[in-house]
């Protein structure tokens, strides 16, 4: 099956009509949208907390293990949907790639054990 650069057409043009479509957005509703600001417009909205003191407050250590988890089971799950729909297709050279893929998913995990990243205080 032989490709051409006139094959990846496609892909620039629905990169170009994305990228345009979100500029042309964000523009235009600055554009179109109402400039209004009140003292009670500006107010936190609901679940909202007053910023006190300064905004470059250092974070938990947690907060980062959690997202570090989150990203981790999230990559999980992106890449072995599609393997097990093609698993056949695959055969053992599939079965192999995927087992070094748990793998370093596994000492991920691991890390997060290490860190106590599971353990809610």
């Amino acid at each position: 099956m032989q490709s051409s650069q006139f094959d990846l057409v496609p892909i620039l043009m629905q990169l170009v009509f994305a990228a345009g479509f979100v500029v042309l957005t964000i523009i235009g509703s600055s554009f179109l949208g109402p400039k209004r600001a009140s003292k009670n417009k500006d107010q936190n909205f609901e679940c909202g907390i007053e910023s006190i003191g300064n905004a470059r407050i250092p974070f938990n250590v947690k907060y980062f293990l959690v997202a570090i988890l989150f990203v981790l089971f999230d990559v999980e799950v992106i890449f072995m949907y599609p393997w097990a729909v093609n698993f056949k297709e695959f055969g053992w050279d599939g079965l192999w790639k995927m087992g070094i893929f748990m793998f370093l998913l596994v000492v991920g995990l691991l890390y997060e054990f290490k860190k106590k990243g599971l353990e809610w205080d």
